[in-house]
């Protein structure tokens, strides 16, 4: 990538190379205006002060190899200081290491924490990787988990290793399959084909089952029966926003601990045995692996806080 680097008193131009080709161009500028905040970058967006080709471009504009960038000066007061890890967290997320490779991570990620910062979280799971590992300079996600699910997340170490992986899921070459724990499912197998809308209420995004939606479709496959809920195993065919809460709500077994599409009947089932949590966890991945073709098959163990309701809930039976 043919750059200069961002100064707060001249415009500079970045020429896009191969191993940036199809990133978006806000988690361009992420990457490139490091410690500016995200706020500052989507506003010199919206302003038009970035550009692409000398044309104005969209948060979402993919970009191309050979595209030039324009970056409007940074004034240093814009920035911030780059985010601290605590030892904590950088033990924990050492250990949530279940896979690697010179291409490839796989974290089972813990409950809680956001994949990125923005929308008041300071600090999101991405954030922290680049601190933990300053040499991984393309380290970027592959996808994404809301955040307070928790389980498997594949994280590239390379842009070209990130677009593979891309292709494959859009492919439907990779399988990702949840637990969760709910109330009403009836039987021992359903499959919700339903499609999804994603819909701003205020402040709050939510996601509707809706005939102006995207197709959306998930298996979903009995485990246990537990006291007053069931413990369910779900396959993704496709990976919209919330789509497994949003499709077990729709099909009359909504989540325990869901606090935007579950009961209160889940939430007060939860308390009685002492917790608060989404239980929903990102259970198994298994794809073949871009570069060797050889499958690539990973289970996440649950955290002690689901094990714990599960415990409970085997115990009241």
């Amino acid at each position: 990538m043919s750059d200069e680097t961002p100064a707060a008193d001249r415009v500079s131009f970045v020429t896009i190379d191969e191993g940036r080709h199809g990133q978006r161009l806000d988690n361009f500028l992420f990457t490139h205006l490091k410690g500016v905040p995200k706020s500052r970058v989507y506003r010199i967006i919206r302003s038009g002060e970035v550009r692409v080709n000398k044309g104005r471009a969209k948060q979402t504009t993919r970009l191309a190899s050979g595209d030039v960038v324009r970056i409007p000066p940074i004034r240093t007061s814009e920035s911030e200081a780059p985010p601290v890890v605590s030892s904590g967290l950088t033990e924990r997320l050492s250990r949530a290491c279940v896979y690697e490779d010179d291409q490839l991570f796989v974290f089972n990620k813990p409950a809680g924490l956001a994949v990125h910062g923005g929308s008041g979280v300071s600090l999101g799971l991405i954030e922290a990787l680049r601190v933990i590992y300053p040499q991984e300079k393309e380290m970027e996600l592959v996808h994404r988990l809301d955040r307070d699910t928790s389980g498997l997340i594949m994280v590239a170490r390379k842009r070209a290793f990130l677009r593979k992986l891309q292709r494959l899921m859009q492919a439907g070459q990779v399988e990702k399959r949840y637990w969760l724990l709910c109330q009403g499912f009836k039987g021992k197998e359903r499959t919700l084909e339903a499609p999804l809308l994603k819909m701003q209420n205020g402040n709050e995004r939510i996601v509707r089952v809706s005939r102006e939606g995207k197709a959306s479709v998930t298996h979903f496959r009995m485990l246990e029966r537990l006291a007053d809920a069931q413990l369910v195993e779900a396959t993704l065919e496709t990976g919209r926003t919330h789509q497994i809460r949003v499709h077990s709500q729709f099909g009359g077994f909504p989540l325990l601990g869901d606090d935007k599409y579950g009961t209160d009947k889940g939430a007060a089932l939860l308390a009685s045995i002492g917790h608060k949590r989404l239980c929903l966890h990102a259970r198994t991945l298994v794809f073949p692996h871009p570069n060797t073709g050889k499958t690539v098959s990973l289970t996440a163990p649950l955290d002690e806080d689901f094990e714990a309701i599960l415990t409970a809930l085997r115990g009241a039976r």
